[in-house]
């Protein structure tokens, strides 16, 4: 493990948070089925199985761009590896798990046939528009605006764009052993041997930067995480602009060493990865987003040069890609002792270490936890409440108000399904495990979890259900569990907003609200009493339009 202080560019929150979503958001019976789907030749059917919406038209696209275009995407579409792009996709962190929001990332460029369009198109991915929302992502080909101009309070264009035309080793079988060499290492990754055991790290500042990439990696590695950063940048060979606080259109960020000691920035790659993206965009000079304000430029010549900037306003510049500047975080975790190796993507666990030998069962993250009973003080004694059969079972008649007292077993049974009061800690555990999936879309993992006897009416802190959180995950599988259950297709939450409500707020599908309507759901609610009809033309839902007539303002279909 690395050294205490060497913990400034990945603080404890950060390690936290991408621990929860190495755990959650690509599930080990995601990868398993979208593999075995990729592998028998169906990429669809690959997508499907790794929640990512498929928007394409071959015999279109040969119409616009030619067949030439047309059969480079269809050799490529086999070689797509959907739960693998989930996996390197850039999130929201500070507590956070899920993708980050509006942003599009480009996964190869194909050039039309003269004669053809002239707009260049892209096999892309278009990201969630929130981060509070379905995870599900959606491939489709087409031209795309490259330009991200950011003004004072962030970008002025829709998305941000990710470019991983030069990045296959993201997104492609055909080129994921690359990923060692692009995370700073050779035959084996910084800070690990090739069979994945880690090196002794005591000894690399006083070694120097040794021999080979992965020890020079480890070197300006080391120095950057104990905050020595014009060390660190010095042997990387990049400059640090002083900054000119009387330049017109942006300012310098005060202490801008002191930002890049609390960046996760991959100083040896900086270089190779903005040639790379200089070669498809032309581009001398790239913004490094990671949060607002302030950002980094990174301005290609002699050397490398980074400026520090805050207030920015106006300025056109390529993004550099989350994964093209950041340390991997799956190394930063383990070389914590905050992941194992056999709970990596399987492509990256081989990636990284080629002669790490099989473990002998699966591979990937793992299944969520099967609840387990936990103690309740109840009436001056301790209880022991558990799951069965969807109940959550407590040991004593639930109408005895002695051994209740508005704080044991009846009132924690009536707080996990009604959201309100405090939950002891292994069942808030519980709850959150059920919750995280849901967030996730991950309908493999809630069905285990109800199969295993969690109570289906549990309720969040914000006093939603399941139904609620349809919009997040298959409602053709969970829908009629919850339906069967007894779960109320009117139930409010602490907004007064029904399950209907949420469905259309939150971008469910037509076929979501459609299912909600046919199983009987009438009221969108909310405290403004807004009506269907309302609603939909508030959050521009034309797409249901032929579905939902208005019923006035007292919120009815």
């Amino acid at each position: 493990m690395p050294p205490e202080d060497a913990d400034r560019s990945f603080p404890a929150d950060h390690a936290a948070s991408w621990r929860r979503i190495r755990r959650y958001a690509v599930p080990r019976s995601m990868i398993e089925e979208a593999t075995r789907c990729r592998l028998d030749g169906d990429w669809r059917a690959a997508c499907a199985a790794a929640n990512v919406d498929v928007e394409l038209d071959l015999p279109a696209l040969t119409v616009s761009y030619g067949s030439t275009v047309a059969a480079a995407i269809e050799e490529d579409l086999p070689q797509l590896v959907p739960d693998l792009v989930r996996w390197h996709l850039p999130r929201v962190l500070y507590g956070g798990s899920t993708i980050a929001p509006h942003q599009v990332v480009l996964l190869a460029a194909y050039p039309p046939e003269p004669g053809r369009s002239r707009k260049l198109p892209y096999l892309h991915l278009r990201l969630p528009d929130s981060p509070h929302g379905s995870q599900r992502l959606t491939l489709t080909v087409g031209p795309v605006d490259r330009t991200a101009r950011i003004g004072r309070y962030g970008p002025t264009v829709a998305h941000l764009i990710q470019d991983w035309t030069g990045a296959r080793h993201l997104w492609h079988a055909g080129h994921t052993d690359e990923l060692r060499e692009r995370v700073g290492g050779d035959v084996r990754v910084p800070f690990f041997r090739s069979d994945g055991t880690p090196v002794d790290e005591t000894a690399i500042l006083d070694s120097g930067p040794g021999e080979g990439p992965a020890a020079f990696t480890e070197y300006v590695t080391a120095l950057h995480e104990r905050g020595r950063v014009v060390e660190a940048l010095a042997a990387a060979g990049i400059d640090l602009e002083p900054g000119e606080p009387g330049r017109p259109g942006y300012r310098y960020a005060r202490d801008p060493l002191g930002r890049l000691a609390r960046l996760p920035v991959a100083l040896t790659r900086l270089r190779p990865e903005a040639d790379r993206l200089a070669r498809t965009t032309g581009a001398q000079r790239f913004q490094v987003r990671h949060g607002w304000p302030g950002d980094l430029f990174v301005e290609r010549g002699d050397r490398l040069r980074i400026r520090v900037l805050y207030d920015v306003r106006d300025i056109e510049a390529p993004v550099l890609p989350e994964a093209s500047w950041r340390r991997l975080p799956d190394l930063d975790l383990l070389r914590r002792g905050m992941i194992d190796a056999d709970r990596l993507h399987p492509l990256v666990r081989t990636a990284l270490f080629p002669d790490l030998a099989p473990s002998g069962g699966p591979v990937g993250p793992p299944d969520a936890s099967l609840p387990t009973p936990v103690r309740v003080r109840c009436g001056g004694e301790w209880h022991e409440v558990c799951f069965a059969d969807g109940e959550l079972r407590i040991p004593h008649d639930e109408e005895d108000p002695a051994r209740d007292g508005g704080t044991g077993c009846v009132a924690v049974r009536r707080t996990w399904r009604d959201g309100v009061g405090r939950l002891p800690r292994g069942l808030r555990s519980q709850r959150d495990e059920l919750l995280e999936l849901v967030r996730h879309g991950d309908v493999h993992g809630v069905s285990r979890l109800l199969d295993a006897g969690v109570d289906p009416r549990v309720r969040d802190g914000r006093r939603r259900s399941l139904l609620h959180l349809l919009h997040l995950v298959d409602h053709t599988v969970l829908l009629p569990r919850l339906l069967s259950a007894g779960l109320d297709l009117e139930a409010r939450d602490q907004d007064g907003r029904t399950p209907l409500f949420a469905a259309i707020d939150g971008g469910g599908s037509a076929a979501l609200v459609k299912a909600l309507l046919g199983g009987g759901a009438r009221y969108v609610g909310d405290r403004t009493g807004g009506s269907i009809g309302a609603l939909l033309r508030s959050r521009g839902r034309g797409d249901l339009a032929d579905l939902l007539d208005d019923g006035g303002s007292d919120g009815s279909a």
